[in-house]
């Protein structure tokens, strides 16, 4: 039987029954735990009507926001609203009410997942002793720059409420740089658990614990059991997972607790959770392939325990990054992290003598200790040493931690260490001979335990390292069981193959393909006279790279949508049938900024006589466009006007960029006037990692030296974090010019033979004294 709330009456019944969710034989009343209540922090979720169903009370089924807004307004302690199964469509959704420790106000699911949220929808709360669960939020954004918001008003907000087994999927603003939350916690003794959350592609932080007024100020939140899938990487400042407080509110306590969550993936930038407030505990958490650090970037007294750090060796995988006063750091275990800098596997800053509350503040007593770090790359102490962090870290002890490397030792000092005392550690290998004593060097044995992390039995028997009971939180007990965490990039070639023999087939395949598929052409020419537009992940494959021969007939010929990726594959590009136009382009993103990041490969192709007109490109990148990676393998581009890769749209300088990576081997590039790559990054932010340029095994003749090419430069790279140039030919070409600016650049030029070619001129905006770039084992030959 199923019983509808009458707007007439606005009458509650006491007792509902659901007929299409679930049968029962009678209805029953079942009891269901405090909704804020600290000590069911390690509950198992409730997934059912059932059993999440209070029926103490009184509870009613909405189907409209009409009948919504009527029942919550006259809403009372102990009593349900329901909402009915299907879409929600622009639905600022508002709970408000006042209940009780014993009899709470519960919003939930007809059926939990069966009710979304799209379009332009929120959730706001504001009383006391609310629960909100069930719903999926997809398909569209917050008008408010909040999804989930626990006030109404600045001046409304919510105490000792719940949000529970709630799910917020790619649910962003498609303005990238539009900046807003998914959850904001205001308010005291606020829970937000078993919620999963992922795909944020805009730029602000995921979750927030807001301290901007007094009586959201030590407010003992619990943020528990909630899986943090996969945020893409930004390329700016703004990207973090989690952040609790502000710099302008950071000497204030929050006592926020942060366990039993999962981190998959979470890439945004280099800090995936920014903790800037005090007395915050962080235990029992799960980072997994995890871009960054949990950094303790502001605020005293905070805690760091139990939590489990799996880097599988990805790239700038990060730990722990301390700053402040009386911080924490004992029993995490850290595993295969490869961060440097900022984002090591565990990093100790240097400070800013009487800081201001926006900088950086002494270490002074902190305790870091019965750690267990295996396989990181690195241990920077005294990091960001330089003319205005010059306080060392003071009183501070390092005590009782494994540290066991299959490589070399790694420690990386920066400054003194004489306020930091080591006792009672072990390690592999020998320490810098700046650390005297507190480490015993023992060739340390490693066994993988039933909880899947590396111990050693005799560092356990002297109390040294992680509990060897120390247990990882799995994703399976985060977040809710009826939403995939599976969330994967999808491969190139995995989808279908589908052949064809003419240009009207080719626009055909495209149009009717699907994520992952192959579209392969036969041997012959392909006409193209309107541009080809990619809205998925794509692959154009030639059968045979001489015989396949694509003549665009446009100004362009793809058009990377948003969402989109595109590989070109064994196939040659032939620009003479071009419009006689000037800027001809081959590839290009949306004319529109794009929110989802992309990618693109041009694997084994043949580009050529890009030159009926000047200043005809390869690629030009899109203005707020993002590639995680463009790779040119095995390929070869002669005559072309233009340049090769334009990703430089981005000169606001404010930190954003175009390409994460970049990598060009083993290729050929002959009689271009334009530059092989332009890539910019400006600003002095300090938050992201890239971009990266890998560039191996390439033959440059003529390249950089239009008229055109302003910088008159072959290679023009300005803040460029990472450039290995290695074992490559530049021959009556313009010189590589890379300009370092924040951070640390890493720049190594070797191998390479330059003919007739100027040495590299690589500059220091920011930093002073001689470039830290490595040349090495460079020849030079010719006149210029």
């Amino acid at each position: 039987m199923t019983k509808h709330f009458s707007r007439q009456t606005n009458s509650l019944i006491s007792i509902v029954c659901i007929a299409s969710l679930f049968v029962l034989t009678s209805c029953s009343t079942q009891h269901v735990s405090n909704a804020a209540s600290r000590s069911s922090s390690q509950a198992v979720e409730s997934t059912g009507l059932e059993a999440s169903l209070s029926l103490d009370g009184q509870a009613m089924l909405v189907t409209n926001q009409v009948e919504y807004a009527s029942a919550i307004k006259n809403i009372q302690a102990g009593q349900t609203i329901v909402l009915a199964n299907g879409v929600w469509h622009d639905f600022e959704m508002l709970v408000i009410g006042k209940g009780t420790q014993q009899k709470p106000i519960r919003v939930m699911a007809q059926q939990e997942g069966k009710v979304i949220l799209s379009g332009l929808s929120s959730l706001s709360l504001y009383g006391e002793y609310l629960e909100v669960s069930g719903l999926v939020f997809k398909n569209g954004y917050s008008p408010t720059g909040v999804v989930i918001s626990y006030r109404a008003k600045a001046d409304q907000l919510a105490n000792h409420s719940r949000v529970t087994r709630t799910v917020i999927d790619g649910f962003s603003n498609p303005d990238k740089f539009s900046s807003d939350y998914w959850v904001a916690l205001h308010g005291r003794y606020n829970r937000f658990d078993h919620n999963h959350l992922q795909g944020k592609n805009n730029a602000g932080v995921t979750m927030a614990v807001r301290l901007d007024q007094v009586l959201s100020q030590q407010n003992y939140h619990s943020i528990d059991h909630n899986y943090f899938g996969p945020r893409p990487i930004l390329g700016s400042n703004g990207g973090e997972t989690l952040r609790i407080g502000t710099s302008k509110y950071s000497l204030s306590d929050s006592f926020t607790t942060v366990e039993n969550n999962y981190f998959d993936r979470a890439n945004g930038e280099v800090e995936i959770i920014s903790n800037k407030s005090g007395k915050n505990v962080f235990k029992n958490n799960t980072f997994f392939e995890s871009r960054g650090t949990l950094t303790l970037r502001h605020g005293n007294g905070n805690v760091v325990e139990g939590n489990v750090f799996f880097g599988n060796g990805k790239d700038h995988t990060g730990g722990i990054r301390v700053i402040n006063g009386d911080q924490t750091i004992r029993n995490n275990y850290m595993e295969g992290l490869t961060g440097i800098r900022f984002g090591g596997g565990l990093v100790v800053l240097n400070g800013v003598p009487n800081s201001k509350i926006n900088r950086y503040h002494q270490v002074d007593n902190a305790l870091i200790e019965n750690n267990t770090i295996v396989n990181v790359s690195n241990i920077n102490l005294a990091a960001g040493s330089d003319a205005e962090r010059t306080a060392i870290p003071i009183n501070s002890r390092f005590s009782k931690n494994l540290i066991v490397n299959q490589q070399q030792q790694p420690f990386k000092l920066f400054d003194d260490m004489s306020g930091i005392t080591f006792a009672d550690n072990i390690m592999n290998h020998p320490a810098p001979n700046q650390i005297s004593g507190g480490f015993e060097v023992q060739n340390v044995a490693l066994t993988r335990n039933q909880n899947g992390l590396l111990v050693s039995a005799t560092a356990q028997s002297q109390g040294i390292g992680a509990d060897q009971n120390l247990t990882p939180i799995d994703k399976t007990s985060t977040g809710v069981q009826w939403y995939a965490k599976d969330s994967q990039e999808v491969v190139f070639s995995s989808g279908n193959i589908i052949n064809v023999d003419s240009a009207e087939a080719l626009t055909t395949a495209i149009s009717q393909s699907g994520p992952g598929d192959k579209i392969v052409l036969a041997t012959g020419e392909y006409d193209i006279n309107k541009p080809l537009q990619v809205a998925h992940t794509l692959t154009i494959a030639g059968e045979n790279r001489a015989s396949v021969m694509i003549f665009p007939g446009r100004t362009l010929l793809a058009e990377l949508q948003d969402g989109a990726s595109l590989r070109l594959e064994s196939l040659t590009i032939d620009g003479n049938r071009a419009p006689d136009s000037a800027g001809n382009v081959l590839v290009r993103n949306s004319r529109t900024p794009t929110l989802q990041n992309y990618r693109l490969e041009l694997l084994n192709v043949t580009v050529k006589d890009l030159n009926v007109n000047h200043s005809a490109h390869v690629f030009d990148a899109g203005y707020r466009s993002m590639a995680n990676h463009i790779t040119i393998s095995n390929s070869s581009f002669s005559n072309i006007t233009g340049d090769i890769l334009r990703l430089d749209k981005e000169q606001d300088d404010l930190g954003i960029y175009n390409v994460e990576y970049l990598t060009i081997e083993n290729s050929e590039f002959k009689n271009v006037q334009g530059a092989l790559a332009k890539v910019y990054r400006g600003g002095t932010d300090e938050s992201t990692f890239g971009p990266h340029l890998y560039m191996r095994g390439n033959t440059l003749f003529d390249v950089g030296n239009g008229k055109r090419n302003k910088h008159a430069a072959a290679i023009h790279l300005l803040g460029v974090q990472d450039a290995d140039i290695i074992n490559n030919t530049f021959e009556q070409s313009q010189r590589i010019i890379i300009d370092h600016t924040v951070g640390e650049p890493q720049t190594l030029i070797q191998g390479n033979r330059f003919i007739q070619t100027a040495l590299p001129l690589v500059t220091e905006t920011f930093a002073k004294g001689p470039s830290t770039a490595i040349l090495i084992d460079n020849t030079h030959t010719g006149s210029k």
